[in-house]
């Protein structure tokens, strides 16, 4: 295969690495494998441009994309627009997307086994036609990326201590809000204090994202109307891994949702794959089943993952 690979330099674990031992790593294991690339390693505020160029580059089959969720988020947009296929190299604090397709998340082991990955459909979500690989949120989530995003670090530890300080305050202080929802023809209305879209459901983990990632469906997730002790239980549930269970959370899944908030306010925020957006009045979200092509090794994927043969 013909791969162009771009590293995010400002992000995560690429902080303390020597990138130039890293990319000549990269460049001398893809080539032990059959495979040509074209290594670049840039700045973060240059990853979607040069990640841009391997879309429009005739005969690159396949997009390297190293750095946090952020930029695997943006990969993931130019990957399924561009029509090629998507290795995530996973460098950032949670490394959500890596943990679905089942990746190792030490930047150098990834290494290896993307050299002898296979391109493999999987599923890729959108949010008024904006895609994500995770999540779509608003509420409780909204507020703890906006809490945490107002203090300062400069490390991944202190990007998590301060994402446990954000939690503490949306603890405290639960938003509470209306929505009213259109799933597959089911109309509905409520309060809740926290809405989920998830691109197929979540599973068990703590850190909650997909197992499986080739069932063709949006995880859809609300949770009522909140007191502190109430975000207190959905927490504690959540890491027991028994977020369904939670008595004020309501799950189902759907391949097309609207969401309508009748009551909007311009200061509104959601979370799309980690990053803090306006929230639009009205949202579309729908899965696009088995559109993504990724590198992956096949037998974690599920059995429903189909190979693309013409491009191994």
């Amino acid at each position: 295969m013909n791969l162009f690979a771009v590293f995010n330099r400002d992000g995560g674990t690429f902080k303390t690495t020597d990138m130039s031992a890293y990319c000549a790593h990269a460049t001398k294991t893809f080539e032990a494998a059959g495979h040509q690339i074209d290594c670049h390693v840039v700045a973060g505020d240059k990853v979607v441009e040069t990640m841009e160029r391997a879309a429009t580059t005739p005969g690159v089959d396949a997009l390297i994309a190293g750095g946090g969720d952020g930029t695997i988020s943006a990969a993931a947009r130019i990957a399924w627009k561009g029509q090629i296929a998507l290795g995530v190299v996973p460098a950032g604090t949670m490394n959500l997307f890596a943990r679905s397709l089942k990746l190792p998340l030490d930047i150098w082991q990834v290494i290896d086994a993307l050299a002898v990955a296979t391109p493999e459909k999987v599923d890729i979500a959108s949010a008024n036609g904006q895609s994500f690989v995770h999540q779509f949120s608003a509420g409780l989530h909204a507020r703890m990326v906006r809490y945490r995003n107002s203090m300062d670090f400069a490390s991944r530890l202190g990007k998590m201590r301060a994402s446990v300080r954000a939690a503490v305050g949306v603890m405290l202080n639960p938003p509470e809000f209306e929505v009213e929802f259109n799933v597959e023809g089911r109309k509905d209305y409520r309060k809740v204090s926290a809405i989920s879209v998830s691109n197929n459901e979540f599973g068990s983990d703590p850190l909650m994202f997909a197992d499986d990632l080739t069932r063709g469906h949006l995880g859809f997730y609300l949770a009522d109307p909140l007191t502190p002790t109430g975000v207190a239980r959905l927490t504690y549930d959540i890491l027991r891994g028994r977020l369904k269970e939670n008595a004020s959370v309501t799950a189902m899944t759907a391949t097309e949702l609207e969401l309508h908030f009748p009551r909007h306010r311009h200061d509104v925020r959601c979370v799309l794959d980690g990053e803090l957006l306006p929230m639009k009045r009205d949202v579309l979200l729908k899965i696009h089943a088995g559109e993504l092509t990724v590198l992956v090794n096949r037998d974690h994927l599920g059995a429903a993952a189909a190979p693309v043969l013409d491009q191994a």
